[in-house]
């Protein structure tokens, strides 16, 4: 699966605005007083202004091979949400490592540099190694309904974890990180509550475009 573009809302749209292309260096594609599209390797991220707003929880793949240099990166720039005192999280049933920070609206970010891609860079780290928005948060209060709507609409097969309390539906270029609210209470790694957040999502599922809404805990397809 590939994330084409993720749409947030945010009601600091220009402190949000600064933070994507002054903190992370991320280039503008196309702003307006409501909104600004922001390009993410592959991806694009579009923050649009609206007063309601709960915090999200969302990631973006980096090469495989660097997880050290995108840390040192980060640093320069931002402070690290650290998880018993470590500042890079290892996850062995991903083969992957993740590095969390927040943004502007206190949403937790993620850049997670994952082995089985193998798509190593033996280039600097900087704003272009941020390759593509990998995942969204989604939680619920029944994960079940959730997979079942986007393998009945889009195929989308199971990746890791259950029905129960966790589940990534999707693969490693792009997932959606289903979670039961009510047995999972705290996002990893600041233990924040996780809340259901309103956000658009267009991917491609074996080249078929798709755009989904998450809306008043609903995930629906939106159909032009």
């Amino acid at each position: 699966m590939h994330i084409k573009e993720l749409q947030l809302f945010t009601p600091n749209l220009e402190a949000q605005t600064k933070f994507y292309s002054q903190v992370l260096e991320l280039d503008i594609i196309e702003k307006t007083d409501r909104s600004v599209s922001l390009q993410v390797g592959n991806s694009i991220l579009k923050l649009i202004h609206r007063e309601q707003f709960t915090p999200y929880h969302y990631a973006i793949n980096i090469p495989a091979n660097q997880e050290k240099e995108a840390l040192q990166w980060l640093k320069e720039r931002l402070e690290i949400l650290k998880y018993e005192n470590k500042e890079i999280q290892y996850f062995n049933f991903w083969n992957a490592y993740a590095i969390y920070f927040y943004d502007a609206d206190q949403n937790i970010g993620e850049l997670i540099a994952r082995k089985n891609l193998k798509n190593t860079s033996n280039r600097p780290f900087d704003k272009n190694a941020m390759l593509e928005i990998c995942e969204i948060g989604i939680p619920t209060f029944d994960i079940s309904q959730e997979y079942q709507i986007l393998k009945e609409t889009a195929n989308i097969p199971i990746h890791s974890g259950s029905m129960e309390r966790f589940c990534s539906l999707g693969n490693d270029n792009g997932l959606f990180i289903v979670i039961n609210k009510a047995l999972k209470k705290e996002w990893f790694p600041t233990k924040d509550k996780p809340f259901s957040s309103d956000f658009v999502i267009k991917f491609v599922e074996k080249d078929k475009e798709y755009t989904f809404q998450y809306e008043n805990e609903l995930l629906k397809q939106i159909v032009k």
